[in-house]
């Protein structure tokens, strides 16, 4: 269903298929303490041969879509449609920003989701959140996901439990708030 990793240009971002190039952006991303916080990872692999390994291999897997968040060519975090369920038509999305609160989240997740739902015939895409990141919350009810259900003590971070938030996004929701995409448009 990603086969194709496509170039999706925006007005403050690009999205680019993830490569080796954008190693020393990632391990700036999984090095940053408060990002591995936001995003609930422990440790990690931070060694850059094996990142840009990583990285190289994403363009042979068409479960997954990897794209490389761009502002003016710098690379400010990645944008992932992964967990395929082909026979549900749903899968994941994740986002990780080095540069927050510039409005590059927002329009990362309306470019994927536009090309997502115009481009395969996905009907469901959902992810997580920790209910401690309020940005990130506010963002995906501003796209247009849904709040579903929570997880309950789904991170142990520091010494103290923390409850995970489901939402996701339906396609008929995503096609009847977004201009621009029609029923011709759709798979």
């Amino acid at each position: 269903m990603f086969a194709t990793k496509p170039t999706l240009v925006g007005e403050l971002v690009t999205l680019r298929p993830v490569g080796p190039e954008h190693v020393a952006g990632l391990l700036e991303g999984v090095r940053d303490p408060e990002l591995q916080r936001l995003t609930g990872s422990h440790a990690g692999a931070d060694e850059p041969a094996a990142l840009a390994q990583w990285y190289a291999t994403r363009k042979d897997h068409a479960d997954r879509l990897d794209l490389a968040v761009c502002h003016d060519d710098e690379y400010v975090g990645e944008i992932v449609l992964n967990e395929l369920d082909a026979d549900n038509l749903s899968c994941n999305l994740r986002i990780m920003l080095t540069r927050p609160g510039r409005g590059f989240g927002t329009e990362a997740i309306r470019l994927v989701l536009d090309h997502a739902f115009a481009t395969t015939p996905l009907h469901r895409v959902s992810l997580g959140v920790y209910a401690f990141n309020e940005r990130a919350l506010h963002v995906y009810k501003k796209v247009g996901f849904v709040q579903e259900g929570v997880l309950r003590d789904a991170l142990l971070w520091e010494g103290r439990w923390h409850d995970e938030i489901v939402m996701s996004v339906l396609r008929e929701e995503w096609v009847t708030t977004k201009p621009g995409i029609g029923a011709s448009k759709l798979p």
